[in-house]
């Protein structure tokens, strides 16, 4: 299985522990993308870790050798979109994971996560890596 993913903050997560199901979906991608809200919730989880210096260390050498995507007017764009959308069907998600969305969406590329918060988003392609 190849593809362009971005992954969700539970999958760089799963990644960390030495998950092996992701480690191997990982190595048989096409290309790895990590939106910069994903490096803010793992930094936000290692600043109220025990562990500060070395989980700081692990995302900083995460992020130097993979590709963050920042959010630009584009981004701005597609996560009023969705927001709309969701507000209309009164099916609300929590605020990081619309801009999460809105970086899949916006790049093209399909979201990997195990929660289901995206899941109805329209025109979002999802994979769960379990």
């Amino acid at each position: 299985m190849s593809g362009r993913y971005l992954l969700d903050t539970n999958i760089v997560i799963a990644l960390f522990a030495r998950d092996a199901y992701v480690q191997r979906h990982i190595a048989e991608a096409e290309e790895i993308f990590i939106p910069a809200t994903v490096i803010g919730e793992l930094f936000f989880g290692a600043f109220n870790s025990t562990q500060q210096e070395k989980n700081i260390s692990r995302i900083e050498e995460f992020a130097h050798f993979n590709a963050v995507l920042s959010c630009g007017l584009a981004t701005g764009k597609e996560y009023g979109r969705i927001k709309a959308l969701l507000k209309r069907r009164g099916t609300p998600i929590p605020e990081n994971d619309i801009w999460i969305a809105a970086v899949a969406s916006e790049h093209d590329l399909t979201l990997v996560s195990r929660d289901q918060h995206s899941n109805g988003i329209d025109g979002l392609r999802k994979m769960s890596w379990r």
